[in-house]
């Protein structure tokens, strides 16, 4: 056999090796992750469900999910185990304090702006322009033909009288 019909068969067992190599990767930074959680740790299941570590046994974790509520999960049900700033941001909804690092953002664009001018006041804007027309700025022709459009026609044994 020659090396020209050997090719593709080389490439092919090339790309599994590294597919498979890489998805060991995967698996061992994971198993890793996994395996330094400590009670405290907020987590994130694979299903979903966030909770925070009660304790860790060597092939189960008991989370603690709510007041009351403890749950026994395998120790590979585990998604993620987040920092206290992100699983404090996504369960309670409270935001990391900028402040603290002093990187305050402004919450409007006015401290952006390099003039000392007063805003504009609102009332100062004209309307804009949605492609809309009021009836009052339509052709009485047009008004009338819509109007026409608009009422059935009566036939010959209708009467107007109720």
């Amino acid at each position: 056999m020659s090396l020209v019909t050997l090719l593709p068969f080389i490439v092919l067992i090339g790309a599994m090796f590294l597919m498979t190599r890489s998805a060991k990767k995967k698996q061992q930074q994971a198993a890793s992750m996994r395996n330094e959680m400590q009670p405290g740790s907020g987590v994130r299941t694979i299903g979903g469900m966030y909770a925070t570590v009660k304790e860790v046994n060597e092939d189960s974790v008991l989370l603690d999910a709510g007041p009351g509520v403890d749950l026994l999960f395998a120790k590979n049900s585990i998604g993620a185990v987040l920092t206290d700033d992100e699983y404090n941001r996504i369960v309670h909804g409270i935001e990391h304090d900028l402040e603290a690092d002093g990187s305050v953002v402004p919450d409007d664009a006015s401290s952006l702006t390099e003039t000392d001018e007063p805003a504009a006041d609102a009332s100062d804007d004209k309307p804009i322009d949605l492609g809309k027309k009021d009836a009052a700025d339509e052709p009485a022709d047009t008004k009338a033909a819509e109007g026409d459009a608009a009422e059935p026609k009566k036939t010959d044994g209708e009467s107007g009288a109720k």
